[in-house]
């Protein structure tokens, strides 16, 4: 049995880190468009894996707090990649 809560722990902490490290990443001058554009990919690919984790949770009828949890996370991921897909678009003017 998939162990969901686990998952979402393990999920977080990426969103977690990743939290810190975007921006950095961002902010490093000597980043290239190539490099922006995988971060964004990568990023909406997590955010993809989380809203599936999500409904799975609600699916198996988890508490709303776990699922509140999820949806924070989704939400985290989305931020990030609007970051990212705001310095893309600075770096093509």
């Amino acid at each position: 049995m998939t162990d969901w809560i686990a998952i979402l722990k393990e999920q977080t902490a990426t969103g977690d880190q990743m939290g810190r490290e975007v921006p950095q990443m961002l902010a490093n001058p000597d980043i290239s468009e190539a490099q922006v554009k995988t971060l964004f990919s990568a990023l909406e690919k997590q955010a993809e894996f989380v809203e599936k984790l999500r409904m799975a949770l609600e699916k198996f009828g988890h508490d709303f707090s776990i699922i509140k949890a999820a949806e924070r996370l989704e939400e985290r991921y989305a931020d990030l990649a609007a970051s990212v897909a705001e310095k893309l678009k600075a770096m093509r003017k």
